[in-house]
């Protein structure tokens, strides 16, 4: 297959000496799926902003169709025929999907006024040429992350773009969804697009890619054919040593219980009920999970056990405590430990050192302080410690967590909260942004903290984390519970899809008379 993409000994250092990526050369065809995987730092995502021209680089070559390039920014890149989707979606809310589509190169009338009814006819035209299905006169906030999703592709098609660069494109889709946009990529492929595909989820890579490249420690450890390589060598090649990819997980032993939610309730600013008459009892040594797409009220839920929102109905009860409406400090006092969701606005205090962040929870313990002063000595001990275990990459406690990659700032969160004199953790979201290696880890410790009779609510988008970690699940669909699973073993993640979707229900009435015993 021919060329389209050519890096060759790309180099990119920045100011503080940090070589991002060391000697690249990567090989993109035209007309090919080509799966990017590697940890966080191994240099993925400085690469792409070097080929999408939001970094330049310090050295080396970028060759596209065989010329030499280097772009100024990323308009450069665009109008050379490159388009990135970006994990995080880049759209108005408040906008239709068309509006959306065309900003910033907006069809005009002869007078020159915004032509609205050409962008809706642009958006069905590019809709139905791409098989890319969206609802152009819709607003972004009103339809579904899948339709979000198409709309962010469609963006890049409608700018000109020959190769699409993806980063996590499936982080908050169902597996229907997940299955649909693997359909519609590949018959953009077929048409004769390039697609560059950044995932963690080596699964996914072994569905959708032609070819894998491998990074590690900046540079490219390897490139293969995906018919002729296995997870296993993969996981090997990212991280550098032999990965285990099953879970060893014994049989739970659930004790008495450890949280009681009743009823509760909550109402967001648009007068939107987002949590809707939820309950559920939570036991020792156990994991219960809590899937749904995303928007269907796990994160208000979550925001209400831990003291972040205050529900309009309802009691949550740890032992004899009523922790109903509580404060975040009564609730951590009670012993409930939180992994958030946002580690950039909830889960860290980004200016502040790794030290600090570490031990945010902890400073009036008597082994920190004393006579009105920090016990500085004692706090450095004590943050080198979950460093070394969480392997937080610094190159002190001392750093501001501003400065760590997303991986590291999540591992900063799971190092505290994870050592948190806790014996109830609301964990959500633990391994969104995180490599394998360090997936590996987090995945152990939760299930050894459940077998030393921690009771754990797990929420997270990712499907397969929730089926291998949990013992029982629960699936909230428009601020419902809509599905309880016993036993987390006994269902598989497509029926899961159809719950979250709300394709499928079980008996609400059952639900509730169950889940209140």
């Amino acid at each position: 297959m021919e060329t389209i993409l050519q890096a060759v000994d790309l180099c990119k250092v920045y100011g503080n000496g940090t070589a991002a990526n060391k000697f690249v050369n990567l090989t993109v065809r035209r007309g090919e799926i080509l799966g990017l995987v590697g940890e966080n730092g191994a240099g993925k995502s400085t690469l792409m902003k070097v080929v999408y021209g939001e970094e330049p680089p310090s050295s080396g070559t970028l060759l596209l169709d065989g010329k030499s390039v280097r772009f100024g920014s990323s308009r450069d890149a665009i109008a050379a025929g490159i388009g990135m989707v970006h994990q995080h979606f880049m759209l108005v809310p408040s906008l239709t999907l068309a509006e959306n589509l065309v900003l910033g190169r907006e069809p005009r009338k002869k007078s020159g006024m915004y032509d609205l009814n050409r962008a809706v006819r642009i958006a069905e035209e590019l809709s139905a040429k791409y098989n890319l299905r969206i609802i152009p006169r819709a607003r972004v906030v009103d339809v579904s992350v899948s339709m979000r999703q198409k709309l962010e592709i469609l963006k890049t098609l409608y700018r000109g773009a020959r190769i699409l660069i993806l980063d996590e494109p499936t982080s908050v889709l169902t597996p229907q969804e997940t299955d649909e946009l693997f359909a519609e990529l590949k018959a953009l492929r077929d048409k004769g697009q390039t697609i560059i595909f950044i995932s963690h989820k080596l699964g996914e890579v072994f569905q959708l890619c032609d070819r894998v490249t491998v990074m590690r420690d900046g540079a490219v450890i390897a490139t293969h054919d995906i018919g002729d390589v296995d997870r296993q060598t993969i996981s090997n090649e990212m991280v550098g040593r032999e990965v285990r990819l099953t879970l060893d997980k014994k049989a739970a032993a659930p004790g008495g219980t450890a949280l009681e939610v009743r009823d509760l309730s909550f109402v967001d600013d648009f007068g939107i009920t987002m949590v809707d008459r939820v309950s559920f009892s939570l036991r020792k040594g156990e994991i219960l999970g809590v899937v749904g797409v995303d928007g269907n009220g796990q994160s208000e839920l979550v925001r209400i056990l831990t003291g972040h929102a205050r529900t309009l109905t309802g009691s949550v009860r740890k032992g004899g405590t009523d922790l109903t409406n509580a404060s975040p400090r009564k609730v951590r006092k009670a012993g409930m430990a939180h992994v958030a969701e946002d580690r950039m606005t909830v889960g860290t205090a980004l200016p502040a050192s790794i030290a600090d962040n570490l031990l945010a929870d902890r400073y009036s313990e008597p082994a920190f302080t004393g006579g009105g002063f920090l016990r500085r000595s004692a706090i450095q001990a004590e943050a080198k410690g979950i460093v070394q275990r969480f392997d937080i990459r610094c190159s002190s406690p001392n750093q501001a967590v501003a400065s760590l990659s997303g991986g590291n700032m999540q591992k900063v969160v799971i190092g505290r909260e994870f050592t948190a004199a806790a014996d109830v953790l609301v964990v959500s979201q633990p391994t969104r942004g995180v490599d394998i290696g360090a997936i590996e880890f987090i995945h152990r410790t939760i299930l050894s903290m459940r077998d030393e009779g921690k009771a754990i609510l797990l929420v997270s988008s990712d499907l397969g984390e929730v089926l291998s970690l949990s013992d029982s699940l629960i699936v909230m669909h428009s601020g419902k519970i809509v599905a309880w699973f016993p036993d987390a073993s006994a269902v598989t993640d497509k029926e899961l899809g159809l719950y979250m979707l709300g394709l499928k229900t079980q008996d609400e009435i059952e639900i509730r008379k169950v889940l209140h015993e």
